[in-house]
């Protein structure tokens, strides 16, 4: 793959300008959340709430969150359910390769909003799973490309009914590809209910070429106090500003999706 090992573990705290605390990673030489934004800001404002606002108010959701990192989006989650007093069952599947990482979030310096889902982030630390009557979570822990295709794969399945949320937030196409190419998306519709929402705050060329090829409807989204990001559906979202990729296929030809077949890998 094209992660490089020796370097796992070499990470900075950063404090980001909402006050909550993030990382560097020295293996991907990036942060895991936009500085500028805020590590909170980002979770709620580009994923949490814009996916809860588009839902059809289904009693239970199945939410892919890609990847675990920090835990951000998932506890953003259940803290925006839990603040708001919905009446909603959820169910969490979130792959991740940084075991260690996982492990050390016991003792991260989470937000204050944080503070009553210690007991869940100390569990997922310890066992990577969490269940009580109203939330079930589980990281997979291992490469995203094998561990999210057997999500379906029968007799084991551990998703018996299709996703309705995916926060596609993981490290950025330049130093992650892998999880930004036509072949992921694929695997990723795969997965997806008819009526699905997809977030993400890459709003690059290859990003909709791929996501568009798959069947996704795409839209811009602006939150307050963040940079424009996307939000896909196999459904056309009215209430967005749907993009018209049509033409600007017509106008810039030369945009292409990634594929797996274009990134070397190394094993």
């Amino acid at each position: 793959m094209l992660y490089d090992e020796a370097l796992r573990g070499q990470k900075e705290t950063i404090v980001s300008d909402d006050g909550s605390l993030t990382l560097y990673s020295k293996e991907f030489n990036e942060s895991y959340h936009s500085p500028k934004d805020g590590a909170l800001r980002e979770s709620l404002n580009k994923h949490v709430i814009p996916a809860f606002s588009l839902d059809r108010g289904k009693p239970s959701l199945r939410i892919l969150d890609i990847c675990y990192g920090l835990g951000y989006n998932t506890l953003a989650t259940l803290h925006y359910i839990q603040s708001q007093n919905l009446d909603v069952k959820v169910e969490i599947f979130s792959p991740e390769f940084d075991e260690a990482l996982v492990q050390s979030l016991k003792d991260f310096a989470y937000p204050a909003e944080f503070e009553p889902l210690r007991p869940i982030i100390e569990a997922l630390s310890t066992n990577f799973s969490y269940e009580d009557e109203q939330f079930k979570i589980t990281i997979l822990i291992g490469d995203a490309r094998k561990t999210i295709p057997q999500l379906l794969t029968a007799p084991s399945s551990l998703l018996t009914e299709k996703i309705d949320i995916v926060y596609q937030d993981a490290f950025s196409p330049k130093v992650n590809p892998l999880l930004w190419t036509r072949e992921w998306f694929a695997d990723i519709r795969a997965l997806c209910s008819d009526d699905a929402v997809l977030t993400t705050y890459s709003t690059a060329a290859a990003t909709r070429m791929g996501l568009y090829e798959n069947g996704f409807e795409l839209h811009y989204y602006d939150a307050p106090n963040t940079r424009r990001s996307l939000i896909a559906s196999p459904k056309k979202i009215e209430s967005l500003e749907w993009i018209d990729m049509e033409l600007k296929k017509v106008r810039n030809p030369g945009a292409k999706s990634l594929r797996d077949r274009d990134i070397e890998l190394s094993e």
